[in-house]
């Protein structure tokens, strides 16, 4: 016990110091973990026996992670994702495969052993890269959402992988993963088309138990009020899936995910996540602390140049095939360099192919160790390769402020489209796409578009104005347009334009002040907002109350002013003449004082004599727009 309680010790206090100071400077937690799990096995020589068991428990961390990506995906968004899943992710398997594959025979090894090799270094570490593309706020990005397909790819993948494996076998021993383990022993004995329909069953009863056991079961133990209940429940959720999948022989990261993506819906999501979460965080970092512990320093020291120059090649070579691919998808630059970079590396699936293929006698024990800490190494300069990525993000940047930016490629056409992402049309998106609908936000200001990005925000850089960025956008078959530009002159020409393209589409248009409001009524907007009338009445009641009215009183004076002021929008809407200037206009300044009277008058009367007898509900009216139109 004491033995445990120092390791536990020494673990803690060395995440402790240096996970913090990696942060610090700018090198991600991931890095502080492999640091750690260095300084704890390979320079202390701490790490032992329990190293083996620690990393078999540590895995749980990946398989959390997975679930709680799941829980941010609904079905519908899953099955969008097909084409990237089977392109960007079969091609990129495939391709890295055959590189590797030839790579090995060039260097006289055996087709077993070369496509073994390909197989094992195909994949990436989905730990280390979800994890810091989630501190890094680049999940939302589209090399980031890339990526992710990619790397969901490569762990389905996994499964032929562990079919073919014995395939490769240089003498017929069966070897089943997991033979120690009762699923192991049940699925080997069955036949194969026994043990594919275990396989099916298993998923479908993930799916079943996703969609329909787990809510009620939810609301079952919430009842108890016992916030340990919902933590057991959660864990219960996991750890049951993941059990289910290690059964049938299946990765139980890809159960979990499953089960997130069933669960995406359920009104119990945020709380799984709250409850998953910090177990997550500590199994994951244990993780990557047994991947540190685990390198072979004394295998480095043999051969440092061959090791080295492998984990060179091998990281050129999977660089080389994503780039490839990001190109021929037509990736932006910044997108194309996060993509590149992030799947560089080896995977942690890679230790269990590995281990795999030298029970079967497919690989020789000094290739296997050798290439075991390759995929290491690949793993601990992942986190430089995100440091590069920020500094060509950086120079991108530098260099498209420099010269004129090309209009983003519009992937996706919403019901919804927002023209102009300033101060303004901010609060419009977070309002409308916080209450579930769909937008699609353009501005000609990248500046605004990359912030809005890093915030998890989808926008596109583009003029609104131009026909081109507004056909991509899917003006043909939107329903609403706002238009929210800065400039009202280009508000105005936005609103004529798609009212000629568009006589049934619903068009909102910010004013800035009277006379835009009657410019965007004769361009044909159906509903018009001065942008600071609003604010302006707020602040004026504010001025009352403090001024010795009472609240009521200042609600009521300030529901008078709007429904004349409003009112008297279409009148003077109707004597505005573009031609003429507002000041030399007589017909127009005579009806704005007769109605500055009117108003006087009204909010006089109504207060000449004390208070109404209660409190009123201020009866803001129709709105401008209705009044303009009716």
């Amino acid at each position: 016990m004491s033995d445990f309680l120092l390791l536990a010790t020494v673990y803690l206090a060395t995440m402790i110091v240096a996970v913090p100071v990696s942060t610090r400077l700018g090198l991600g937690s991931v890095l502080g973990y492999l640091i750690a799990g260095i300084i704890i096995g390979p320079v202390l020589g701490l790490s032992g026996h329990e190293m083996h068991d620690l990393q078999h428990f540590a895995e749980f961390g990946v398989v959390m992670m997975l679930f709680i990506i799941g829980l941010e995906l609904e079905p519908r968004a899953l099955w969008g994702m097909r084409k990237r899943l089977v392109g960007l992710g079969g091609v990129q398997i495939v391709g890295t495969m055959a590189l590797i594959f030839l790579a090995a025979l060039a260097l006289n090894q055996t087709w077993q052993v070369a496509l073994a090799l390909g197989m094992i270094l195909s994949l990436s570490s989905t730990a280390i890269v979800l994890q810091t593309l989630s501190e890094k706020n680049l999940m939302q990005t589209r090399g980031g959402r890339d990526a992710f397909a990619v790397l969901l790819t490569q762990d389905i993948a996994v499964i032929p992988m562990l079919a073919l494996m014995p395939l490769l076998a240089a003498s017929p021993i069966k070897v089943v993963a997991g033979d120690e383990s009762l699923g192991g022993a049940f699925m080997g004995q069955l036949p194969g088309w026994g043990a594919a329909l275990v396989t099916l069953a298993a998923i479908a009863t993930v799916i079943l138990i996703g969609n329909y056991a787990i809510r009620p079961l939810f609301r079952f133990v919430h009842t108890a009020r016992l916030r340990e209940m919902d933590t057991i429940m959660a864990l219960f959720i996991v750890v049951g899936i993941a059990s289910l999948m290690s059964f049938v022989g299946l990765s139980p990261a890809l159960g979990t995910f499953l089960a997130g993506v069933m669960l995406a819906g359920s009104e119990f999501k945020h709380e799984l996540e709250s409850q998953i979460e910090p177990f997550k965080g500590l199994l994951l970092g244990l993780f990557f602390i047994t991947v540190g512990a685990g390198m072979d320093f004394a295998l480095f020291a043999e051969m440092p140049v061959l090791v080295i120059g492998v984990t060179a090649v091998l990281i050129a070579i999977k660089a080389g095939v994503l780039h490839a691919i990001a190109r021929f998808v037509k990736m932006a630059p910044r997108d194309r360099a996060l993509f590149t970079l992030s799947l560089a590396q080896a995977g942690e699936f890679g230790f269990v192919l590995t281990s795999y293929a030298v029970a079967l006698n497919v690989l020789p024990d000094r290739t296997a160790q050798g290439f075991l800490l390759v995929i290491a190494l690949s793993m601990l300069v992942t986190p430089l390769l995100f440091i590069a990525n920020d500094k060509i993000s950086r120079r991108l940047s530098e260099a498209a402020a420099e010269q004129p930016h090309r209009p983003d490629h519009i992937e996706d056409q919403q019901p919804i489209i927002i023209a102009g992402i300033g101060r303004f049309g901010q609060v419009v998106n977070r309002l409308v796409t916080h209450s579930g609908l769909k937008t699609t936000v353009l501005d000609h200001d990248l500046k605004l578009i990359q912030l809005m990005r890093r915030y998890g925000f989808k926008g596109y850089f583009g003029d609104p104005t131009r026909p081109e960025i507004l056909a991509a956008a899917g003006l043909d078959k939107a329903q609403i347009l706002v238009a929210a530009l800065d400039n009202p002159e280009s508000n105005v020409q936005l609103v004529r334009y798609a009212r000629e393209k568009r006589p049934d589409l619903k068009i909102i248009a910010r004013a800035r002040d009277r006379i835009t409001v009657y410019q965007l009524y004769a361009a044909g907007a159906d509903h018009i907002v001065r942008e600071m009338f609003d604010a302006s009445l707020r602040t004026g009641r504010y001025v009352l109350e403090n001024a010795g009215f009472s609240e009521y009183e200042a609600h009521e004076a300030e529901s008078i002013f709007y429904k004349i002021d409003r009112a008297s929008l279409r009148e003077l809407a109707e004597l505005w003449d573009p031609n003429i200037p507002i000041e030399e206009n007589e017909a127009y300044i005579a009806r704005t004082v007769e109605i500055n009277q009117k108003l006087e008058s009204a909010l006089m009367d109504r207060f000449a004599h004390g208070p109404a007898a209660g409190p009123i509900v201020p009866d803001r009216g129709p709105e401008p727009e209705d009044i303009l139109n009716s």
